[in-house]
């Protein structure tokens, strides 16, 4: 039997990877990676105000590189056999399109401007947006127009009987990391953008369309997973929030409900086959279909062998929780404070869960960057040494920093981790998302050392997954195992015992390097009609656990007491607008 392969494609926050997988063995032939080139430069970000933009460019001309490396990587012949391909993509990261469904970036008069690019998941310009709309969904009647509601009128209340929640699929928050409360700063924000706006669209959508020739904005097939968890869109109220819902948040969004979607799809469908152009730049043929996208946790919790009632957590920059349950499981219980209950939006079939936390390694990053302040801006500008002897030690310092922090501080006994840290230096995205909040740090003394505050700091991201399985267990959700994902889980013993303490249960790491990208592959050999389901794609193609973390008796104890007061200062950080 001849040999057939499929492609998976993996859009990060700072690059993007490819893997070539056998769709029968689930080996992989191939894989390669990319940094987006403009937004290594730092191009279109103002960290201090909470803005990360993406041009376009980089991501298509990355995924031209990723394709094309892995494909001369994994040698002749392969190529031919390619019979499908997926993406996923970080999110909610949308781009304003024209009726041609270009995004605005791409036209020359808007080419550097940071309002016409997509908006990354992790950019909190949007905040005052989101508190908007989450006041206007809480007190909306269906059927009531604006001015009947009296949405503005601070002491209105509609009786709950009334009343028709768009954001309660979603948690009951609404987040200024999502779609509308984005595209409604943009188009507040931006007059040029605003007029030659048509319509909207997700970059997991956007790489479908791009390819497969449908960037029509009335005709791109939309992400159940995206509009489901970050849309506001459900069948039971007929898809997107009504026309008089969006204009009455603002009249900038007329319109824009009709130049959208009303039907969503799950990613083992397929969008269509590569068109003749984009199977030549891309060096494969038009027999490859591409199947519909989803947001990078989801699929890499598919990529993980997420099962039912097991949360994966895909730990990176920021942490993405997923789990799948069954319907007659969840029935009609609403789940408060997380980002979204979806059907299908994981596994079709399943309902999708999703929360998570708005930075985990990131926050090590930042702690890494306050480090190397005299690195990056003293020894950067020493003339000691020479140029080239300078630039190696700067770059094995840099390196060196979070591995020595992470072994000198997993030494310090349980009994000395007198600092205490809480996590929300990037927001919090659950339980109860608000991006207002920030971070904090306490019980500092003049004999606090780095590695004692690098411990605290990876105690507070294990105290903020804590605090979303207890919130999972408080609704009543089950939980029977935990899978950890992606590159801080396979790379820090230290980090994922400590969560195997603080969560006081055992932790399975995947052993797929790519478990997002290896998830984009199954969902593309099921789209591509290899297997009926892609359950059937995860038994087949699945590399299994590498390794398994239990919780250590003596530190849950410890730990128990030390998230309480974790709690306490989270609560006193929030109410004092620390």
């Amino acid at each position: 039997m001849k040999k057939q392969y499929v492609i998976g494609l993996d859009y990060g926050s700072d690059s993007a990877r490819s893997v070539i997988v056998d769709v029968a063995t689930g080996e992989e032939l191939a894989s390669s990676v990319k940094y987006y080139p403009r937004w290594i430069e730092g191009k279109y970000c103002e960290p201090a105000k909470d803005m990360y933009r993406q041009h376009p460019l980089d991501y298509i001309e990355v995924m031209e590189y990723i394709v094309k490396d892995a494909l001369a990587k994994a040698g002749d012949g392969i190529a031919e056999n390619i019979i499908g391909m997926s993406f996923d993509t970080t999110g909610s990261t949308p781009v304003m399109v024209n009726e041609q469904g270009t995004p605005l970036a791409l036209l020359p008069e808007f080419a550097e401007n940071p309002n016409a690019m997509f908006v990354l998941w992790k950019d909190h310009t949007a905040v005052k947006e989101a508190a908007e709309i989450n006041e206007l969904a809480h007190n909306w009647s269906e059927g009531r127009t604006p001015e009947t509601i009296q949405r503005i009128h601070p002491t209105f209340h509609m009786p709950n009987v009334f009343k028709q929640d768009f954001t309660k699929y979603e948690g009951g928050i609404y987040s200024s990391e999502w779609v509308w409360a984005k595209v409604l700063h943009v188009l507040r924000e931006d007059e040029a953008v605003r007029n030659a706006s048509f319509s909207w669209i997700e970059h997991c959508d956007w790489m479908p369309a791009l390819i497969t020739g449908k960037e029509n904005p009335l005709e791109v097939p939309r992400s159940r997973c995206a509009a489901g968890h970050k849309s506001m869109w459900h069948e039971s109220w007929g898809g997107l929030p009504p026309q008089e819902f969006l204009s009455a948040l603002d009249p900038v969004l007329d319109g824009y409900r009709d130049r959208l979607y009303k039907d969503t799809y799950t990613s083992d469908v397929a969008v269509g086959n590569l068109t003749t152009e984009w199977a030549e730049r891309l060096g494969l043929t038009t027999n490859v279909k591409v199947g519909v996208g989803a947001f990078d946790c989801h699929m890499g919790a598919v990529g993980g062998e997420v099962t039912p009632n097991v949360l994966a957590r895909a730990i990176g920059t920021s942490t993405c929780d997923i789990m799948i349950a069954p319907y007659e499981q969840i029935g009609d219980k609403l789940i408060a404070g997380i980002c979204g209950q979806v059907d299908g939006s994981v596994v079709p079939g399943y309902v999708g869960l999703e929360a998570g936390q708005s930075a985990f390694g990131d926050i090590y990053a930042w702690f890494k960057k306050v480090l190397a302040w005299p690195i990056e801006n003293i020894l950067a500008k020493s003339e000691i040494v020479d140029a080239a002897t300078k630039a190696k030690l700067i770059d094995e310092t840099m390196d060196a920093i979070i591995p020595q922090l992470a072994e000198e501080a997993m030494a310090i006994p349980m009994e000395e981790s007198t600092v205490l840290a809480v996590d929300w230096m990037n927001g919090r995205r659950t339980p109860d998302a608000s991006q207002e909040v920030t971070g904090s740090i306490a019980g500092l003394k003049l004999g606090t050392t780095a590695p004692r505050i690098f411990r605290a700091l990876v105690e507070a991201t294990a105290f903020g997954s804590k605090a979303i399985v207890d919130r999972f267990a408080r609704e009543g959700v089950e939980i029977n195992g935990i899978i950890g994902l992606g590159g801080v889980a396979k790379k820090s013993p230290f980090v994922m015992q400590t969560l195997a303490d603080v969560l006081n249960m055992p932790i399975k790491v995947a052993t797929t390097e790519q478990t997002c990208a290896f998830g984009a592959a199954m969902f593309a050999a099921t789209a591509a009609g290899a297997y009926e389901k892609v359950e059937d794609a995860q038994k087949a193609m699945g590399k299994g656990f590498e390794k398994e973390y239990h919780p250590i008796a003596k530190n849950v104890d410890a730990y128990t007491v030390i998230y309480n007061k974790y709690l306490k200062l989270g609560v006193f950080t929030e109410h004092n607008n620390i």
